[in-house]
């Protein structure tokens, strides 16, 4: 029983520092295994609208680019606001509530990314 909980990751929270990261037990504030990864994209950054799971409400998804976790984040919540709405960024991807595919599109074009719609 002992060797399975070790196995599991170990210390989850410190009343010192708050939540761990599992993987490399330093506090999230501070955590080093996820400023290292970057996803490597194609240089195209793909915009498409989603209904799929969303009772029928629309989304504007951005797909594909080549910024750290902060930078997705500025760069989602500079979308937002350019569209006058909500969203997220989960996976790499960021989420606009609505479609505002033509706004999002000429915002990130002004900023020297090269676009590519996807989808219908």
């Amino acid at each position: 029983m002992k060797n399975k909980l070790s196995s599991l990751g170990g210390l989850v929270y410190s009343t010192e520092a708050g939540r761990m990261c599992p993987a490399c037990r330093q506090p999230v504030a501070q955590c080093i295994c996820k400023q290292a990864v970057v996803p490597a994209g194609d240089g195209t950054v793909r915009v498409s609208r989603e209904t799929k799971g969303r009772g029928g409400k629309a989304v504007t998804l951005v797909k594909g680019l080549a910024l750290d976790a902060a930078g997705l984040t500025a760069l989602g919540k500079q979308l937002k606001a350019a569209c006058g709405t909500g969203g997220t960024v989960k996976d790499g991807v960021i989420e606009i509530q609505g479609d505002h595919i033509e706004r999002v599109m000429t915002a990130l074009k002004a900023q020297g990314h090269t676009i590519k719609r996807a989808g219908g």
